[in-house]
């Protein structure tokens, strides 16, 4: 397999203290700032384009001061030229397609790389919502948990998107298995919407699983001793295409998934 190519935005992004306006405790001593956190958002696209520029401009327009890096999977279409189009955003370029779970990782490398002091995790498919970055990166960067879930689960929220009846109940099933293999209530075990600190990072940019990374991930977190939180966010449907896991496949996903944990539980690191 060949090398990840690295498209790098012309002008790398600069930090404009004036916007910055994180609910977050930052570098201090005796009162004064010594220095904003570097954050890096990771952006997953398989077949993006009619998405990923909206994507991008979301979280720029939110707060200009984050990095975006987007993991071009091999697309077929038009996702790479459209992402390498928009000012101030990363592309790395995979020469083949490796699965949500080796896009992710491929990001976390690039965390590590450019020493980023936390990640998040951000769909290219327009389900996350810039405006709720907040909310998942505050317990992490004032170091509440190592990682932080963006949950649908949590607050009864009845106009939240919460995807199909067959999802939701593999989701619950999820659930059920995280309070056995790792005795932790985790709700919402398959939303990508995460922010993790360095130490996660790290560790994951090593460990990270590739066929069902979502759910496993949480296992082997909780196994290796991370602190993980979940918060309630909004999330919304997927703004164009159509998931990868529709009809009958929530089915064989959740037995395939379902296994995956058991695995990823009994596995040494």
């Amino acid at each position: 397999m060949g090398s990840p190519v690295l498209v790098s935005a012309s002008t790398p992004p600069t930090i404009d203290h004036e916007i910055i306006h994180f609910d977050v405790n930052p570098v201090t001593q005796d009162g004064l700032l010594l220095e904003m956190p570097k954050i890096i958002i990771v952006i997953p696209a398989f077949n993006e384009q009619d998405n990923i520029k909206n994507v991008i401009l979301s979280i720029k327009n939110f707060r200009r001061s984050l990095d975006c890096v987007v993991i071009n999977d091999a697309s077929t279409d038009n996702t790479q030229q459209i992402a390498s189009s928009v000012e101030n955003a990363y592309v790395i370029e995979l020469p083949n397609n490796l699965g949500i779970g080796g896009a992710v990782q491929t990001g976390f490398k690039f965390a590590i790389e450019n020493d980023y002091d936390f990640a998040v995790q951000f769909d290219g498919d327009g389900q996350h919502l810039a405006g709720e970055l907040d909310k998942i990166l505050s317990p992490v960067i004032d170091g509440t948990c190592d990682v932080c879930i963006g949950s649908r689960f949590i607050d009864n929220n009845t106009d939240n998107f919460r995807s199909t009846a067959t999802r939701r109940f593999g989701i619950l099933f999820f659930q059920q298995m995280n309070k056995l293999l790792i005795k932790q209530n985790i709700s919402d075990s398959t939303s990508g919407f995460r922010a993790y600190n360095k130490k996660a990072i790290h560790f994951l940019s090593k460990h990270y699983p590739t066929d069902y990374p979502e759910p496993e991930s949480i296992i082997l977190l909780g196994k290796n001793n991370f602190t993980i939180k979940e918060v309630p966010v909004l999330m919304q449907e997927r703004q164009n295409g159509q998931s990868s896991i529709s009809g009958l496949k929530p089915i064989y996903y959740m037995l395939k998934v379902s296994l995956a944990m058991w695995m990823a539980h009994i596995r040494k690191y």
